[in-house]
């Protein structure tokens, strides 16, 4: 086993080597097991409103009620569309009820981009939170959309608060444009309406198709990602087990900056209701004091982010003076965690910033470093349990340890495909194997490395050149802020290699960051242009969008 398996070695006591996907027939059940058992406990809580898990239980079956009541039969999709709210959970639970399939979508998609989504996934219906209707209303006549429930953001929370969130939303702020779609209901009045009908009987099936969630893969272009009952059960169990062993049953507070319709919190955060972890959602994680006020307001014992939020609240004044004393663990994934910025963590926390890794086709998590910070510097850690991971060269041969070849991945947590894309699928899916697009390595002792993604890397005069090595060296000077590495053409050596800087001290100058750069990096591998910027241009989760800086260069 150890030598298919050598980081089966170094895993933590009490981690299983294989978890067994079984015990669930569907996600639904899963979640429905916890709901009844922790029925008294605060299951999520925004802005200090908060939901039981038996008020959950109880209005996601109201919901799953409506749904089928105006006509909506298993298999078909729901696209639900909004920021962290208390509504997100009771409508992804009552679609689940419902046997309906789920397609996240992020609320800050443009109308070209809903449009896309919405008909290659063949929405039938939409949850979707007000600010963002006008969008939709420029686009649902070239859709299947019939069924369009609104809500806005105050609309589960106490009365007076809430109206009084909505009044400053939409008069004050003004963040409600003006939209006229006919037919419309309210998520109110579908939990009103839900009451009246009874839910229809539904099984689902370990093979069943339950999400849709949208990515770029390893090429630009969208596309579904379709996970089943068995790869959702599957990776919530194997978060599970290793989260678990850290933690207290009805005794812990996880804190979801991050929104609940990205892969990473959807996954982490429902597999945490298994113990019966109560869940502070933030709304808008890009103001950075909402994300603080939290740390004062409750004892969180685990957070989840990307390096970007991680690196801008240790830049913020007011972090290092929040209370820290019950964080027990801190997850980073969605993109590379730097070590200047793990480092930095660590001594302002206490807490160790563990890396994950994984993609949306993998529900999304495949490895993670030790949760007591005894992994590989720089390393993505260990593969999760029932996972194989596997470095090979370009003809798909596996290659010696500690050479860099293509990531793969093998686990039941690996998706079924991209939907109605049968090329896309055939060409990242080998032999059971997923083909990451990721470049890494793997060590003697078994743990896995990621140099970079394939597409992403620069080659100088034949050599490949990083932009995580990069970026990394630049995070090391005490006045760079961000930064961001890409290639660019150049006739002598092929590709040059730029660095786009936001700045912490702006005092920094070009010859001071490139001196450093020098002390650190081989010749082949040194910026040859620099660029500050105020800012660079981000995903709505935090990720750095090279791409766009190669489009802008």
């Amino acid at each position: 086993m150890y030598e298919q398996r050598p980081w089966l070695k170094l895993y933590p006591a009490g981690i299983p080597a294989n978890i067994d996907t079984t015990q669930y027939v569907s996600l639904i059940q899963l979640v429905e097991a916890s709901l009844k058992k922790y029925a008294d406990r605060i299951a999520y809580s925004n802005m200090d409103a908060t939901l039981t898990y038996r008020q959950v239980d109880e209005m996601s079956m109201k919901f799953a009620s409506y749904l089928h009541s105006r006509g909506l039969e298993p298999g078909d999709r729901i696209a639900l569309m909004m920021p962290n709210l208390l509504q997100y959970p009771v409508a992804l639970f009552g679609a689940l009820r419902a046997g309906l399939v789920i397609v996240n979508t992020n609320p800050l998609y443009t109308a070209r981009e809903m449009k896309y989504q919405f008909t290659d996934s063949g929405v039938k219906a939409i949850v979707i939170a007000e600010m963002f209707a006008h969008n939709l209303e420029k686009i649902l006549h070239e859709t299947d959309i019939k069924i369009v429930i609104t809500t806005s953001v105050g609309e589960l929370m106490p009365a007076l608060k809430g109206s009084i969130v909505n009044f400053v939303i939409r008069y004050i702020k003004r963040m409600v444009p003006k939209y006229t779609i006919p037919n419309t209901v309210s998520f109110r009045h579908a939990l009103k309406e839900g009451v009246r009908f009874t839910l229809k009987p539904f099984t689902g099936r370990h093979e069943d198709v339950i999400l849709f969630q949208y990515t770029g893969g390893t090429t630009g272009v969208a596309k579904g990602a379709m996970l089943t009952n068995e790869n959702l059960i599957a990776n919530m169990l194997q978060i599970s087990a290793i989260l678990v062993p850290k933690m207290n049953e009805e005794n812990e507070v996880v804190l979801s900056p991050l929104p609940m319709y990205h892969i990473f919190a959807f996954t982490l955060n429902v597999s945490m209701l298994n113990i019966g972890t109560k869940i502070v959602m933030v709304t808008n994680a890009r103001d950075l004091g909402s994300v603080i006020k939290e740390f004062k307001k409750h004892p969180i014992s685990l957070m989840t982010g990307v390096n970007t939020l991680f690196n801008a609240l240790m830049n913020h004044k007011d972090f290092a003076a929040s209370n820290f004393q019950a964080l027990k663990l801190t997850i980073g994934g969605g993109m590379a965690v730097q070590q200047a910025v793990a480092k930095k963590w660590h001594e302002v926390t206490k807490c160790f910033l563990t890396e994950a890794y994984g993609l949306t086709e993998t529900s999304p998590g495949a490895s993670v470093s030790p949760l007591d910070g005894s992994g590989l510097p720089g390393s993505i850690g260990l593969p999760f349990p029932s996972t194989d991971m596997r470095i090979v060269d370009e003809e798909g041969v596996p290659v010696p340890v500690g050479e860099v070849g293509e990531v793969q991945i093998k686990g039941p947590q690996v998706m079924k495909g991209y939907y109605n894309k049968l090329d896309e699928t055939a060409n990242v899916m080998k032999d059971g194997w997923l083909c990451t697009g990721d470049m890494g390595l793997m060590t003697l002792e078994g743990f896995f490395k990621i140099v970079d993604r394939k597409k992403d890397m620069i080659l100088v005069s034949g050599f490949n050149v990083y932009p995580n090595e990069i970026e990394d060296v630049a995070a090391m000077h005490p006045k760079v802020l961000e930064s961001a590495a890409v290639g660019v053409p150049d006739e002598k050596s092929g590709e040059l290699v730029k660095l786009f800087v936001v700045k912490k001290d702006q005092s920094l100058t070009k010859d001071e960051l490139l001196d450093h750069c020098r002390e650190n990096l081989t010749s082949y591998k040194m910026p040859k242009f620099i660029e500050f910027r105020d800012e660079l241009p981000k995903t709505n989760v935090g990720k750095i969008l090279r791409r766009e800086l190669r489009d802008d260069k």
